[in-house]
Protein backbone atom coordinates (compact mmCIF):
# COMPACT_ATOMS: atom_id res chain seq x y z
CA UNK A 1 0.00 0.00 0.00
CA UNK A 2 1.58 3.35 -1.02
CA UNK A 3 2.29 5.92 1.67
CA UNK A 4 1.66 9.55 0.81
CA UNK A 5 3.52 12.48 2.34
CA UNK A 6 0.47 14.63 2.97
CA UNK A 7 0.45 13.97 6.71
CA UNK A 8 2.20 15.37 9.74
CA UNK A 9 2.61 13.60 13.06
CA UNK A 10 2.17 14.84 16.61
CA UNK A 11 3.58 12.57 19.31
CA UNK A 12 2.20 13.38 22.75
CA UNK A 13 5.11 12.54 25.06
CA UNK A 14 5.09 15.23 27.74
CA UNK A 15 3.37 13.22 30.47
CA UNK A 16 4.98 13.08 33.89
CA UNK A 17 4.18 9.36 34.39
CA UNK A 18 3.22 9.93 38.02
CA UNK A 19 1.34 6.63 38.38
CA UNK A 20 4.27 4.72 36.92
CA UNK A 21 6.85 6.42 39.13
CA UNK A 22 9.37 6.92 36.33
CA UNK A 23 9.38 8.54 32.92
CA UNK A 24 7.77 6.12 30.46
CA UNK A 25 9.57 8.05 27.70
CA UNK A 26 12.81 6.48 28.93
CA UNK A 27 11.62 2.89 29.28
CA UNK A 28 13.65 0.62 27.03
CA UNK A 29 12.34 -1.23 23.97
CA UNK A 30 14.72 -3.10 21.68
CA UNK A 31 17.64 -1.47 23.43
CA UNK A 32 16.61 2.14 23.02
CA UNK A 33 14.43 4.66 24.88
CA UNK A 34 10.74 4.13 24.15
CA UNK A 35 10.34 7.70 22.90
CA UNK A 36 13.03 7.06 20.26
CA UNK A 37 11.58 3.70 19.26
CA UNK A 38 8.14 5.20 18.70
CA UNK A 39 9.50 8.21 16.83
CA UNK A 40 11.45 5.97 14.46
CA UNK A 41 8.31 3.89 13.96
CA UNK A 42 6.31 6.84 12.67
CA UNK A 43 9.12 8.21 10.51
CA UNK A 44 8.71 5.06 8.38
CA UNK A 45 5.30 6.40 7.23
CA UNK A 46 7.15 9.22 5.43
CA UNK A 47 5.45 12.20 7.08
CA UNK A 48 6.03 15.81 6.14
CA UNK A 49 7.14 16.50 9.72
CA UNK A 50 7.10 14.91 13.18
CA UNK A 51 6.41 17.08 16.24
CA UNK A 52 7.34 15.42 19.54
CA UNK A 53 5.92 17.18 22.61
CA UNK A 54 8.17 16.64 25.65
CA UNK A 55 8.08 17.86 29.27
CA UNK A 56 10.10 20.86 30.40
CA UNK A 57 13.27 20.62 32.47
CA UNK A 58 14.27 17.08 31.56
CA UNK A 59 17.62 17.01 29.78
CA UNK A 60 17.66 13.19 29.77
CA UNK A 61 14.67 13.06 27.41
CA UNK A 62 16.18 15.82 25.26
CA UNK A 63 19.48 13.94 25.07
CA UNK A 64 17.70 10.68 24.23
CA UNK A 65 16.23 12.31 21.12
CA UNK A 66 19.29 14.37 20.13
CA UNK A 67 21.00 11.77 17.94
CA UNK A 68 17.74 10.82 16.23
CA UNK A 69 17.00 14.46 15.39
CA UNK A 70 20.40 14.79 13.72
CA UNK A 71 19.66 11.75 11.55
CA UNK A 72 16.04 12.70 10.89
CA UNK A 73 15.77 16.49 10.29
CA UNK A 74 11.98 16.25 9.94
CA UNK A 75 11.74 15.40 13.67
CA UNK A 76 11.28 18.41 15.96
CA UNK A 77 10.74 18.67 19.69
CA UNK A 78 8.41 21.13 21.39
CA UNK A 79 8.61 21.65 25.13
CA UNK A 80 5.41 21.72 27.15
CA UNK A 81 6.24 24.10 30.03
CA UNK A 82 3.21 22.94 32.04
CA UNK A 83 2.87 19.18 31.37
CA UNK A 84 0.79 18.76 34.51
CA UNK A 85 -2.09 20.59 32.82
CA UNK A 86 -2.96 17.55 30.71
CA UNK A 87 -2.78 16.07 27.25
CA UNK A 88 -4.99 18.67 25.60
CA UNK A 89 -2.44 21.43 26.14
CA UNK A 90 0.29 19.28 24.59
CA UNK A 91 -1.89 18.70 21.55
CA UNK A 92 -2.64 22.40 21.27
CA UNK A 93 1.11 23.12 21.27
CA UNK A 94 1.55 20.60 18.48
CA UNK A 95 -1.20 22.21 16.39
CA UNK A 96 0.32 25.65 16.98
CA UNK A 97 3.70 24.39 15.78
CA UNK A 98 2.19 22.93 12.61
CA UNK A 99 0.34 26.19 11.97
CA UNK A 100 3.60 28.12 12.13
CA UNK A 101 5.07 25.81 9.49
CA UNK A 102 2.29 27.06 7.20
CA UNK A 103 2.76 24.19 4.79
CA UNK A 104 0.15 23.52 2.10
CA UNK A 105 1.46 19.94 1.95
CA UNK A 106 -0.20 18.95 5.21
CA UNK A 107 -3.69 17.56 4.76
CA UNK A 108 -3.97 15.19 7.71
CA UNK A 109 -2.38 14.75 11.13
CA UNK A 110 -1.58 11.47 12.86
CA UNK A 111 -1.77 11.89 16.64
CA UNK A 112 -0.39 9.30 19.05
CA UNK A 113 1.18 8.68 22.42
CA UNK A 114 4.17 6.47 23.15
CA UNK A 115 2.97 3.92 25.70
CA UNK A 116 0.98 1.53 23.49
CA UNK A 117 4.02 -0.69 23.29
CA UNK A 118 2.62 -3.11 20.66
CA UNK A 119 1.81 -0.40 18.13
CA UNK A 120 3.30 -1.26 14.75
CA UNK A 121 3.78 0.18 11.27
CA UNK A 122 0.95 -1.93 9.84
CA UNK A 123 -1.62 -0.27 12.09
CA UNK A 124 -0.34 3.22 11.29
CA UNK A 125 -0.57 2.54 7.56
CA UNK A 126 -4.14 1.26 7.97
CA UNK A 127 -5.07 4.48 9.79
CA UNK A 128 -3.51 6.59 7.05
CA UNK A 129 -5.39 4.61 4.40
CA UNK A 130 -8.76 5.76 5.82
CA UNK A 131 -10.88 8.26 3.92
CA UNK A 132 -13.09 9.80 6.62
CA UNK A 133 -12.21 13.09 8.40
CA UNK A 134 -11.30 11.06 11.51
CA UNK A 135 -9.85 7.54 11.43
CA UNK A 136 -9.42 6.32 14.99
CA UNK A 137 -8.10 3.19 16.67
CA UNK A 138 -10.53 0.85 18.40
CA UNK A 139 -9.54 -1.68 21.07
CA UNK A 140 -10.73 -3.44 24.18
CA UNK A 141 -10.87 -1.75 27.57
CA UNK A 142 -8.89 -4.06 29.84
CA UNK A 143 -8.83 -3.96 33.61
CA UNK A 144 -5.97 -2.40 35.52
CA UNK A 145 -3.76 -5.51 35.48
CA UNK A 146 -4.61 -6.73 31.96
CA UNK A 147 -6.21 -9.84 33.45
CA UNK A 148 -9.52 -9.62 31.63
CA UNK A 149 -11.66 -7.44 29.42
CA UNK A 150 -13.81 -4.97 31.33
CA UNK A 151 -17.50 -4.59 30.56
CA UNK A 152 -17.04 -1.17 29.01
CA UNK A 153 -17.43 -0.53 25.30
CA UNK A 154 -14.33 -0.60 23.13
CA UNK A 155 -12.12 2.46 23.42
CA UNK A 156 -12.11 4.66 20.32
CA UNK A 157 -9.08 6.91 20.43
CA UNK A 158 -5.36 7.22 19.83
CA UNK A 159 -3.58 6.71 17.61
CA UNK A 160 -5.81 8.48 15.14
CA UNK A 161 -5.63 10.38 11.89
CA UNK A 162 -7.62 13.59 11.56
CA UNK A 163 -8.20 16.17 8.88
CA UNK A 164 -5.81 19.07 9.52
CA UNK A 165 -8.56 21.62 8.90
CA UNK A 166 -10.84 19.91 11.41
CA UNK A 167 -8.04 19.72 13.96
CA UNK A 168 -7.41 23.46 13.67
CA UNK A 169 -11.12 24.11 14.17
CA UNK A 170 -11.06 22.06 17.35
CA UNK A 171 -7.93 23.64 18.82
CA UNK A 172 -9.78 26.20 20.95
CA UNK A 173 -11.77 23.40 22.62
CA UNK A 174 -8.62 21.61 23.82
CA UNK A 175 -8.31 22.54 27.49
CA UNK A 176 -6.54 20.63 30.27
CA UNK A 177 -7.51 16.97 30.16
CA UNK A 178 -10.43 17.71 27.85
CA UNK A 179 -8.90 16.24 24.73
CA UNK A 180 -10.23 14.94 21.45
CA UNK A 181 -12.43 12.15 22.73
CA UNK A 182 -15.51 14.23 23.53
CA UNK A 183 -15.22 16.02 20.18
CA UNK A 184 -14.93 12.73 18.30
CA UNK A 185 -17.98 11.32 20.06
CA UNK A 186 -20.03 14.24 18.74
CA UNK A 187 -19.18 13.53 15.10
CA UNK A 188 -21.87 12.06 12.83
CA UNK A 189 -21.15 8.40 11.95
CA UNK A 190 -20.19 9.18 8.36
CA UNK A 191 -17.36 11.45 9.59
CA UNK A 192 -15.44 8.78 11.51
CA UNK A 193 -14.17 5.28 10.87
CA UNK A 194 -12.16 2.94 13.05
CA UNK A 195 -9.35 0.45 12.69
CA UNK A 196 -9.64 -2.35 15.25
CA UNK A 197 -6.41 -3.48 16.91
CA UNK A 198 -6.77 -5.08 20.33
CA UNK A 199 -3.00 -5.08 20.85
CA UNK A 200 -3.36 -1.37 21.57
CA UNK A 201 -5.14 -2.31 24.81
CA UNK A 202 -1.73 -2.83 26.36
CA UNK A 203 -0.31 0.47 27.52
CA UNK A 204 2.00 1.21 30.43
CA UNK A 205 0.64 3.47 33.16
CA UNK A 206 1.41 1.56 36.37
CA UNK A 207 4.25 -0.55 37.83
CA UNK A 208 2.10 -3.69 37.42
CA UNK A 209 1.57 -2.94 33.74
CA UNK A 210 5.28 -2.31 33.27
CA UNK A 211 6.14 -5.60 34.96
CA UNK A 212 3.66 -7.40 32.69
CA UNK A 213 5.12 -5.77 29.57
CA UNK A 214 8.62 -6.79 30.61
CA UNK A 215 7.51 -10.37 31.39
CA UNK A 216 6.04 -10.57 27.88
CA UNK A 217 9.29 -9.13 26.43
CA UNK A 218 7.36 -6.18 25.00
CA UNK A 219 9.81 -3.96 26.87
CA UNK A 220 13.39 -4.67 27.95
Amino acid sequence: MPITKDHAIIILASGLSQRLGQYKQLLSKNGEPLICYMTKLVVVTQPYTVIVIIPANDPVIVNALAELIIKEPKVHTVVNPVPETGMAHSLSLGIETLTHLNSPSIDRVLIMGIDQVLLDKHHLINLLAGKTPVVASSYQHLNEKFLSESNKENIVGLPLVISYELLKQWQSALIGDKGLRHLIRALPPNQISTVINHQLSYDVDTPDQLAHAQQQSWLD
